[in-house]
């Protein structure tokens, strides 16, 4: 059983997270949203970090937290004026904002609990994984491994650079 000052440190991180996520999606100034998304990030580390997952902790600060922000930053100051404020929404994208948003959290409650009974059951045991088994987990071309996402990923990410530097040209 945890102590009680580290479950109070716990509802803290969570507290920031969950208002931190608002405000990233409920500010209109583009930059300070980025900087919401970073107090996320940051926060997921030390969830990362009191779990005692030093390296997923580290890798959430490095490329999560130090690079993706940075490049949506650069992505941001290279295709907008970051001191505008961005246009209200019409109620009718509202509306269909939040229908999507409800659709996609019912989707997402119940692809978990269709599959919460075997997710705990099939996983493979491990107390301690090492730096090589973390790796071949991640970069792993094999069956439940993640090297075609992770490429997928980073392809997108790079297609929405290309994307934004072709849209700041046209202006």
């Amino acid at each position: 059983m945890e102590s009680l000052g580290s479950q109070i440190i716990y509802w803290i991180i969570a507290a920031v997270i969950v208002v931190c996520s608002v405000l990233t999606v409920t500010t209109r100034k583009i930059l300070r949203a980025a900087t919401y998304l970073l107090f996320v990030l940051f926060a997921t580390a030390a969830i990362y970090f009191k779990l005692d997952y030093e390296f997923l902790g580290t890798v959430q600060i490095a490329v999560y937290a130090g690079g993706i922000v940075v490049l949506f930053v650069f992505a941001i100051l290279l295709t907008t004026r970051p001191g505008d404020n961005s246009q209200l929404l019409e109620s009718r994208k509202r509306t269909i904002g939040a229908l999507g948003a409800l659709c996609a959290a019912g989707l997402t409650g119940w692809a978990l609990f269709s599959r919460c009974a075997d997710l705990f059951t099939s996983l493979p045991a491990m107390s301690n994984p090492t730096m090589q088994t973390i790796g071949q987990a991640m970069l792993g071309s094999g069956y439940e491994q993640y090297l075609l996402p992770f490429e997928a990923i980073s392809v997108l990410l790079l297609a929405c650079i290309i994307g934004g530097v072709v849209v700041a040209r046209k202006r």
